[in-house]
């Protein structure tokens, strides 16, 4: 099994081919993502490549951690598990209110009329 790497810095126009073109450099890149913004559709400016061996991730460590691409200096790194979140999905904040029912001076609808 390959090591899955972090590789962060990266400039708004690096893609995925671009990645993954760099990184097979040093070995066989199982596969290589730039992660997107959802809303907005531009790169985060970081990814994951991961590399079909331990031996072959730890030498793109070596050669790509703190080396210059276009004009920033990325950051390689073995990448740590997602850590899980907290609560679930859905909105945050506190459940909302739910009205008041058919009760009150005014009547069922509350209104004047």
């Amino acid at each position: 099994m390959g090591k899955k790497l972090y590789v962060g810095n990266l400039p708004y126009s690096a893609t995925d081919q671009v990645l993954a073109d760099t990184f097979a450099q040093c070995g066989t890149v199982e596969s290589a993502k730039i992660i997107m913004d959802r809303d907005s559709g531009r790169s985060k400016g970081f990814g994951f490549v991961e590399m079909s061996s331990d031996e072959e991730a730890q030498t793109a460590i070596s050669k790509f951690n703190g080396a210059e691409y276009e004009g920033r200096t990325i950051t390689v790194n073995e990448a740590k598990p997602m850590a899980p979140r907290e609560g679930g999905g859905g909105r945050g904040g506190f459940g909302g209110g739910g009205g008041g029912g058919n009760r009150g001076p005014r009547g069922p609808r509350g209104g004047r009329f």
